[in-house]
């Protein structure tokens, strides 16, 4: 199916936090094509640098777990390009070493918690003071659909970080609805990403068993979830905001899959 790109964005600025590869990589993409200036964050500087160049956009290198690198990123945006429109909270890790409660570690735990939920605070912190000057603003944060549902194949510490992620978004939707700030978390099931691939597609068992569960029968591409992020991003969802937003091939709706 062609992606259709209407330039929805033309004109304001997006910072997307994980953004030299995955969804990241493949939003930041999107986001150009729809005429954003898009601002690579991200905390490798070759792979930053060659998605910026890709986009035409600008890289700012950050260590999500960084307040103060978090709030170099959307001050390099504002010197830039004189706004920060859209903010995709989107950084992430899935370590091996998150694995049943009975197996993790306190230390795993914590740094999991670190990257995939603390970040998103600093993230949201730092960006709303722009936006409410502005007046307007969106930020969209990667939760997952694991958020909404439990897992026999737990990552304890990513569950949970998500669940914190999707908490704090309604949240912030609420607060700050009337200023003209929309937050909302995007909730993907399983993407086609370098991260799944080495967690489990590259097992076929693996794989399958997860695909048992999705009404699509297939994981989704980073293309798709992109385009959920443009859409959120954009006017066209102006009256979406503290919403549950999943892209997760019917998942979390569904109790048996077809044959």
């Amino acid at each position: 199916m062609p992606t259709i790109v209407s330039h929805r964005l033309e004109g304001r600025s997006a910072v997307i936090t994980g953004g030299a590869s995955g969804i990241g990589l493949a939003t930041a993409k999107r986001l150009a094509a729809e005429g954003a200036h898009v601002v690579i964050a991200d905390i490798d500087p070759v792979s930053g640098q060659e998605a910026a160049a890709e986009v035409e956009g600008l890289f700012v290198k950050v260590d999500v777990t960084s307040e103060e690198e978090v709030k170099n990123v959307y001050a390099e945006t504002k010197k830039a390009f004189g706004r920060v429109d859209i903010a995709f909270n989107n950084a992430g890790i899935s370590p091996a070493d998150d694995d049943s409660i009975l197996k993790t570690g306190i230390d795993a735990w914590r740094k999991v918690q670190e990257v995939n939920l603390t970040s998103v605070y600093y993230c949201c912190k730092a960006v709303l003071p722009y936006m409410q000057e502005q007046g307007k603003g969106s930020i969209i944060n990667t939760a997952s659909f694991v958020a909404v549902m439990g897992a026999a194949t737990s990552q304890i510490s990513y569950s949970a970080s998500k669940g914190g992620v999707l908490a704090m978004s309604r949240e912030l939707g609420v607060e700050f609805a009337r200023q003209g700030i929309r937050v909302n978390a995007l909730c993907p099931g399983p993407v086609n990403t370098p991260l799944l691939k080495e967690l489990f597609a590259k097992d076929p068992e693996k794989a399958a068993r997860r695909l048992v569960h999705v009404p699509l029968g297939r994981f989704a591409e980073p293309e798709e979830l992109a385009a959920a992020v443009a859409f959120l991003a954009s006017d066209d969802s102006s009256f979406i905001t503290a919403s549950t937003f999943l892209v997760d091939g019917g998942i979390s709706g569904a109790y048996v899959t077809p044959l």
